[in-house]
């Protein structure tokens, strides 16, 4: 099962802003899982694998696939479940996730389903921190528990979130502020602490309707949202409302006409180039760079590098 077998369906339903494709999977139990399908390379039959010496122990070996040496994670066990059993017998999703190629072990492939970003529900906050999944939503009656693949690869792949001195000592920041969305409990601490090196103040929230009904909130107490905040970075995909949405009703305001709004999400392509132009956000970047993060923010602020620097 390969991707481009969907692209163009997966395009024209993203295109609208609230569709979303999900792959369906399971592990070692009959509960579905779902990823999106703009995130998923292939899905292939399970491969053998070669297990460096030292490896994490979520890592069940290395793979080369198309050209591509990658990870190959166990998934079960890596979102708290049993070890895979007789992973000859499973699959392998290949992922892009954040820059980098990573492989998943599941036991089976459910099916391709299309939704909308509406009928997805996050998860109550109080469950804990060792939840692996970022929202539910029910496909003909069953429930299917969306991964948050990014704190997923967190446990195996720490990523840096050190600005460069060079770009943190352009600025001094104070009584800036910057609203951050993103329903990613990782992605949303990985830029809070890339923008805090920039002396910035984030206030965080998990998904565009959390942010329009905050942006609501602050109109009706007669505070000047785009002077409050000097950006927004958000998410693209999340439950309820994604970035596209929240981009396209923050747009529809004459009042926040100058709230300059930034996509930062782990899909890539040209699709979001295009889907920024379409939406009227101001920019686009790739999940995870601190720096490229810095610097778009940076960009924004309009600050010249400091003497010496």
């Amino acid at each position: 099962m390969s991707k481009n077998n969907t692209g163009s369906t997966l395009e024209s339903n993203q295109a609208a802003g609230t569709r979303l494709e999900l792959l369906l999977f399971q592990l070692e139990h009959k509960q579905l899982f779902g990823i999106n399908v703009f995130k998923v390379k292939e899905v292939i039959p399970y491969q053998p694998l070669t297990r460096p010496a030292g490896a994490h122990p979520l890592v069940k070996g290395m793979a080369t696939l198309r050209g591509i040496t990658m990870p190959i994670i166990d998934l079960s066990q890596a979102v708290g479940g049993p070890e895979m059993a007789e992973p000859e017998k499973g699959y392998i999703i290949i992922t892009e996730y954040n820059r980098s190629v990573h492989g998943f072990l599941i036991r089976r492939v459910d099916r391709i389903v299309n939704t909308q970003w509406d009928q997805v529900q996050q998860l109550p906050s109080h469950l804990g921190k060792n939840v692996y999944v970022t929202a539910v939503t029910l496909i003909q009656e069953e429930l299917v528990e969306i991964l948050d693949v990014e704190k997923v690869l967190d446990q195996v792949v720490h990523v840096s979130t050190d600005v460069s001195k060079d770009l943190s000592g352009r600025i001094h920041a104070e009584n800036r502020r910057v609203l951050v969305v993103d329903d990613s409990t990782v992605a949303r601490h990985q830029i809070q602490r890339a923008l805090e090196q920039l002396g910035i103040e984030c206030t965080l929230l998990t998904d565009g309707k959390h942010a329009i009904d905050l942006i609501h909130q602050m109109q009706q107490e007669g505070i000047d949202v785009a002077e409050h905040f000097s950006m927004i970075v958000s998410d693209i995909e999340m439950p309820e409302m994604d970035g596209y949405q929240l981009t396209s009703e923050i747009r529809k305001d004459p009042r926040l006409a100058d709230l300059y709004i930034l996509l930062h999400s782990s899909i890539s392509g040209e699709f979001n180039v295009d889907m920024v132009k379409r939406t009227g956000a101001n920019k686009f970047i790739q999940k995870y760079s601190p720096d490229d993060l810095a610097e778009a923010v940076l960009e924004r602020l309009k600050e010249p590098p400091a003497t010496g620097a």
